[in-house]
């Protein structure tokens, strides 16, 4: 081993760089490894048929020996929504805030994990040693409670990692951002922080959880005579507080509807994150018990999923629920960029369903402004800048924010996944970069479908499949029966006779030709039959439909 004194440490995001999603980061120092956060990413347009998306963490177990220990920052998918799939290829113990770990254990058991897994629950101001680090747990606000940062102390140095943040002066649950604490540790010298970018872009400072409060009350003095339905984000708990007060206060019964939705609630409240007044929360069915002006539905589907339960409802799908001319349904939340077609298109079902959508003011972010992030960096005055949490453009807008601090351009460092960062007081440099890259889901399938499978899947929606089956005689090669042509996608057969009878034409004359060679070599037979059919095809029409020739022998 090399003197200690000199050893470098060497952050490698494993995810989540350059993306809204998958964050995952490894710290290693000389044999030890701790990973912060492991979430997933939600499948782009492309991902045809993919259910979610988690990060290849083949660097962790090739070197699982080394691995110590998971923590998490919050209980949010892009940062918690990968671990049963990684903890199934690396067992590693969690360390998690009070509601995280509930979230979590949640998760555990749908994926029959909780008896594997080691976990501990920390609190704020409390540390974790393991190997040469120290984590120290840190108070922040976050668009769902118990988000924690975490100073991480190495012998290299100390570095300070935000966690998805903002500034909450008057939060709904619990404390404000334990600001104390955070120049405490700038106090005393901090390597390097890794800072939230999401907001980058925006002036100003994120307003409080608390104005939304307000909007709601307004809103629920107004409407009193309609139903109402209210789309936020599942995980929103102190959103979903603050409906919960204005329902008890204008003497509404709440109803809770989405999977998710259920889920985070309920755990919420067990473990006292949710303070429902007795008698407040009905079931589904009950709700026709009580006259429209009583009700308040609370839903996910916010961001327009077609799967969600207020998409649903819009479609005329839902099992229960129906829109009724005047509903007020109110989006308690932003799209997502790329959501906002989906997010269109659900508004526009509601409205000509005669109902009233709010969707202006009633929704702040969980992310710091321009002016928080100033605030984190002044308080910890770190020797270099590593923004993260957010796609390029505002990693680009947190750099600005840094240089109008007085930063130099070499000590800030905008990072790709994979990127081996050394660093410790004398220097910092990317050196190396380790494998990365994405793993799809689709059902229970991990990882069977990659980029082919997408092609395939991207070229059969594009194009259709033709499929020519015929039988050929044993020893000979005859045809026997055929070819015949099966399409899908293709075009509508029962208009396209002629085409197809032409088809069938170009096939007999191929089939003759290679009889007449005497060619009986099955992969010779298919590939002729494959490019005859296409040079046809495309001639007629202008498209290039996958071709699939089945032989069969008797």
């Amino acid at each position: 081993m090399s003197n200690s004194k000199n050893s470098k440490l060497r952050i490698i995001p494993l995810g989540g760089l350059e993306q809204i999603g998958m964050n995952i980061t490894a710290f290693e120092y000389e044999d030890s490894i701790i990973v912060v956060d492991c979430g997933l990413a939600f499948p782009t347009d492309d991902m045809l048929g993919v259910d979610l998306v988690i990060p290849d963490v083949s660097y962790l177990v090739e070197n699982e020996e080394k691995v110590k220990g998971l923590f998490i920052t919050h209980g949010h998918e892009d940062h918690i929504g990968a671990i049963p799939y990684v903890l199934k290829e690396i067992n590693i113990p969690i360390y998690a805030t009070k509601l995280t770990m509930g979230i979590i254990e949640h998760k555990l058991q749908e994926h029959n994990l909780s008896s594997q897994v080691r976990r501990k629950v920390v609190k704020y101001g409390q540390s974790i040693n393991l190997g040469p680090f120290r984590v120290e747990f840190v108070k922040t606000n976050h668009s769902i409670v118990d988000a924690a940062a975490f100073a991480i102390y190495t012998p290299a140095g100390v570095v300070f990692h935000t966690g998805d943040f903002k500034v909450d002066y008057t939060p709904v649950f619990g404390d404000a951002i334990d600001l104390q604490r955070i120049g405490e540790i700038g106090k005393k010298g901090v390597l390097a922080v890794m800072c939230d970018s999401t907001n980058a872009e925006r002036p100003g400072f994120t307003q409080s959880e608390r104005t939304v409060g307000r909007q709601f009350d307004s809103i629920f003095s107004e409407n009193h005579n309609t139903r109402i339905i209210i789309a936020t984000f599942a995980s929103n708990v102190d959103r979903v507080q603050q409906i919960i007060n204005s329902a008890h206060k204008y003497g509404r019964k709440v109803v809770v509807e989405g999977r998710s939705m259920v889920n985070i609630i309920t755990t919420a409240s067990e473990l006292g994150y949710l303070d429902v007044p007795d008698n407040t929360l009905i079931s589904i069915d009950e709700l026709r018990n009580y006259p429209d002006e009583q009700t308040v539905l609370i839903t996910t589907g916010s961001q327009g999923e077609s799967m969600a339960a207020l998409s649903r409802m819009a479609n005329g799908m839902h099992k229960k629920i129906s829109i009724k001319p005047n509903d007020t349904i109110i989006f308690s939340s932003h799209p997502i960029p790329g959501n906002e077609k989906a997010v269109a298109n659900v508004m526009n079902e509601l409205y000509r369903k005669g109902a009233n959508v709010i969707f202006q003011d009633v929704h702040v972010s969980g992310h710091a402004c321009a002016e928080e992030i100033k605030l984190i960096y002044t308080l910890l005055q770190p020797k270099y800048c590593i923004p993260v949490h957010g796609e390029f453009k505002h990693l680009k807008a947190q750099e600005a924010i840094v240089k109008s601090l007085g930063y130099d351009s070499k000590d800030i460092f905008i990072l790709s996944s994979g990127d081996v960062l050394e660093l410790d007081e004398n220097s910092a440099k990317v050196n190396g970069h380790v494998h990365t890259g994405a793993i799809m889901v689709d059902g229970l399938g991990v990882g069977d479908v990659g980029n082919i499978v997408l092609r395939d899947r991207q070229h059969l929606a594009e194009d259709g499949i033709i499929i020519v089956v015929m039988t050929l005689q044993a020893g000979t090669g005859l045809v026997l029966a055929g070819p015949d042509i099966v399409s899908r996608g293709f075009v509508y057969v029962r208009g396209a006779e002629d085409l197809m009878d032409s088809a069938k034409a170009v096939l007999n004359d191929t089939m003759e030709d290679l009889m007449s060679e005497g060619v009986s070599d099955w992969g010779r037979i298919k590939s002729e039959v494959k490019s005859a059919l296409s040079d046809f095809v495309w001639k007629e029409t202008q498209r290039r439909p996958m071709i699939m020739p089945i032989l069969m022998e008797v």
